[in-house]
């Protein structure tokens, strides 16, 4: 894309960019009141059935995630006008999902500023080897990355890794006031979980409060991973790295029914997001359809995306992941050779 197009593109979004407080204030409550309901009735409904309180469990996760997509705004500094009112909601946001909110902010803006970028991967993505660098590994790193990449340990052990292990602890480069952050949002949240075992028990707090934060945290880990592990996705070396492309072809539209949409707060709309991300997640629709190069952005749906849990490594030479099936035959022979047999394969050509 050229750098005229790139200035029209920008240009074209800029509207869409300025937070509206009285639309923050509404999505705040109607995301927050329904989730302290839902999370009322699954308690009550106990007295009922477990079956029922695992059902609104499940319901709360989709208002947890939410109100994760609030707490996401804030770190991005986009869903109030003025800096002050992000940083406080999006810590109180980032307690209630148990994410701290200096420490998210600062990766996130990393994962934002490298997305699909081959030569500074590492922080705030999933993790992703590349054919020639997966047959270069040793035979150890090879398994870890294939636990990694497994979904039952993605989204399944995944969750529980992330909120008990890694969004508590601070990295070693973290500075005084993210490191301070993540203490405070560590004791509150000790505090507050302190509380419900104190008043509900501790069999109830994992029936109700355990069941709608791990389904929640599993939900977000798709929702990261699968809009941006699809077959044609745009991996490129730091020399022809592009911010747009990594935007618009590194990021897919995920395309879900309404009620889905409303409770991932937009966030579907991700190619749209990593464009401009001071965009609210309320303004990601109408910039996705007045924005007509947006709406070229890979679209998948619930059906289609469940195809990508099989991609497990990335082609960079056919420009799109791969199976572990694909490159099974290169382990066998003499590397050289089968990684070259295996490209002639994929563009079509045969092998003399």
């Amino acid at each position: 894309m050229s750098r005229e197009k790139t200035k029209m593109l920008h240009k074209s979004v800029a509207p869409y960019t300025k937070a509206n407080n009285k639309k923050s204030v509404i999505q705040l409550c109607n995301t927050l009141l329904p989730l302290v309901f839902v999370w009322v009735l699954s308690f009550i409904s106990l007295n009922v059935s477990v079956w029922l309180t695992l059902l609104f469990a499940v319901i709360g996760a989709g208002f947890v995630v939410r109100t994760f997509i609030i707490f996401h705004d804030c770190t991005h500094g986009s869903f109030f006008q003025h800096k002050k009112s992000n940083d406080i909601v999006g810590t109180i946001t980032g307690i209630i999902t148990l994410f701290p909110y200096e420490k998210w902010k600062r990766e996130h803006a990393i994962h934002h500023a490298s997305s699909s970028n081959l030569d500074k991967r590492g922080v705030g993505d999933i993790w992703v080897m590349t054919i020639d660098e997966y047959l270069q590994a040793s035979k150890w790193k090879r398994l870890g990355y294939r636990l990694y990449r497994n979904p039952l340990i993605m989204f399944g052990l995944g969750p529980l890794y992330l909120v008990l292990i890694s969004n508590r602890i601070n990295r070693k480069d973290a500075r005084k006031k993210e490191r301070i952050n993540t203490y405070v949002t560590n004791i509150s949240i000790i505090l507050l979980y302190g509380a419900m075992i104190y008043v509900i028990g501790w069999q109830a707090f994992l029936l109700v409060h355990g069941v709608m934060m791990y389904v929640a945290a599993a939900l977000g880990i798709w929702l990261f991973y699968i809009q941006h592990t699809f077959e044609d996705s745009y991996f490129e070396e730091e020399t022809d790295w592009s911010y747009v492309k990594a935007a618009v072809e590194g990021s897919s539209y995920y395309q879900l029914p309404r009620i889905l949409q409303w409770l991932t707060g937009n966030i579907g709309f991700h190619h749209v997001h990593h464009l401009a991300p001071r965009i609210p997640n309320y303004h990601l629709e109408k910039a996705h359809n007045k924005t007509p190069p947006l709406q070229k952005a890979t679209t998948i749906t619930i059906k289609t995306s469940l195809a990508s849990i099989k991609y497990r490594l990335y082609d960079p030479d056919n420009k799109s992941f791969v199976t572990f099936k694909e490159i099974k035959h290169l382990l066998k022979g003499p590397q050289q050779l089968e990684v070259q047999n295996v490209k002639m394969k994929r563009t079509g050509i045969e092998s003399k």
